[in-house]
């Protein structure tokens, strides 16, 4: 009872405040956007508000245990994407006005229903005041005749009456603070849970990431079948016929024989080289050992360009999205060395602490740009396998250079 009082009250002395300052910011954003100013700082402003409801989704889970599902729209990095296309991609997202609708219910019926937690819980020690004897000081106060409720108390008989709505009071919010806490949340869900529409494209979108990716992982299988029938598989088989050579030529032909020895070792050496290199390709050990820093660190190694890598990730994501990062940014700088005519590749992994936490992977070339992303084209390949995760690349290469690419993963680290 105490603990939900406390936590409705603190919720109504930040709502206030909060939502009147982001819809206030909100407001006067876009007002300015006809003039250019707003095409600068609604993206920054919606981001505040964006982040404020979000703050507020994680309290209604872990405090009302009311779970209120985000469905914004991906975006792309704010250092990528211009602020124009960024701004509008915002402004075009239906989840941007549920959230600017939400902030007016915030801050009033909100802000009433966060509050009556702790109404109900502390002003019921007003009527036990009353009723020990400071009646007389508040209806002094209040020229004769003081209101508790619905009690007028003018002596102490009546007092006592505004003792018993009190307790009367205190016994309702032993038994409804928490629910009425609770009420607050269903209200936030109510303005800020998106729509059947919205959650049957997500729906949409989602069976569209799995499809790719299990169209992926068949074509994965069947090239790494390919690789080992047309590669180590052949090399073994070749090395078995020459070692039954040998074995015939042993006594009739040394010579010939040691020949043929050196041929089955070389074979061998060939065919550990393949293996390891297929064992790479499905999933490189130092990314296993190491983790991604370290594994694109080993990647820009071996590029024939130079390449410059800035890692700055205090921790680990999972396996499976540390796999994608990886091989999209190996698909990433293939597209450069072997496209862009660069001479010079910088690569920039963090995590951003944006709600649940974004994985930004960023691959900037000084080469002649033109890259765009096109069906059947390795950038489209990427997009399909970040999708997978709910990623989004997004490519920015005018015409003479540079080329920025930048992919985003919403992941948490450990």
């Amino acid at each position: 009872m105490g603990l939900a009082a406390l936590r409705g009250l603190a919720l109504a002395l930040i709502s206030l405040p909060g939502a009147v300052l982001c819809l206030v910011l909100s407001l006067v954003s876009i007002a300015l956007i006809p003039i250019g100013v707003g095409i600068v700082t609604t993206p920054w402003v919606l981001t505040g508000v964006r982040a404020f409801a979000d703050w507020r989704r994680v309290l209604a889970a872990e405090w009302g245990g009311v779970r209120i599902p985000s469905a914004y729209r991906p975006l792309p990095s704010p250092y990528v994407a211009n602020p124009w296309s960024r701004t509008f991609g915002m402004l075009g997202d239906p989840a941007t006005w549920r959230d600017l609708r939400w902030l007016p219910v915030d801050m009033t019926a909100g802000f009433v229903t966060a509050l009556l937690p702790a109404v109900l819980l502390f002003y019921p020690l007003e009527g036990f005041a009353v009723a020990a004897g400071l009646w007389r000081v508040f209806a002094d106060s209040a020229g004769g005749t003081y209101w508790y409720g619905f009690v007028p108390v003018t002596g102490q008989a009546s007092a006592l009456g505004a003792g018993a709505l009190a307790l009367v009071l205190l016994v309702f919010a032993h038994f409804y603070t928490p629910s009425l806490l609770q009420a607050h949340f269903r209200l936030t869900r109510a303005v800020l849970a998106p729509n059947q529409g919205e959650l049957a494209e997500r729906v949409r979108v989602l069976t569209e990431t799995r499809q790719d990716a299990v169209d992926t992982s068949a074509a994965e299988l069947r090239r790494i079948e390919r690789d080992l029938h047309d590669g180590a598989q052949a090399r073994l088989v070749a090395m078995g016929m020459d070692l039954g050579t040998i074995e015939m030529l042993l006594d009739k032909d040394p010579e010939q024989a040691r020949q043929l020895v050196a041929q089955a070792r070389q074979s061998s050496v060939d065919a550990l080289a393949e293996l390891r290199d297929l064992v790479r390709g499905i999933h490189p050990p130092v990314l296993a050992e190491r983790g991604l820093g370290d594994a694109v660190r080993a990647l820009a190694l071996r590029l024939p360009v130079a390449t410059e890598v800035n890692v700055e990730l205090p921790g680990r994501a999972e396996a499976p999205v540390e796999s994608a990062a990886y091989f999209a940014v190996s698909e990433v700088l293939t597209n450069a060395v072997k496209h862009s005519g660069a001479d010079r590749i910088w690569i920039d992994l963090h995590h951003v602490r944006e709600g649940a936490g974004l994985l930004r992977v960023s691959v900037t070339d000084n080469g002649r740009g033109g890259a765009v992303i096109s069906a059947g084209s390795g950038l489209a390949g990427v997009e399909r396998r970040l999708g997978t995760f709910d990623g989004v690349l997004a490519v920015s290469s005018p015409a003479g250079g540079p080329t920025m690419v930048t992919m985003e993963i919403p992941c948490a680290l450990s």
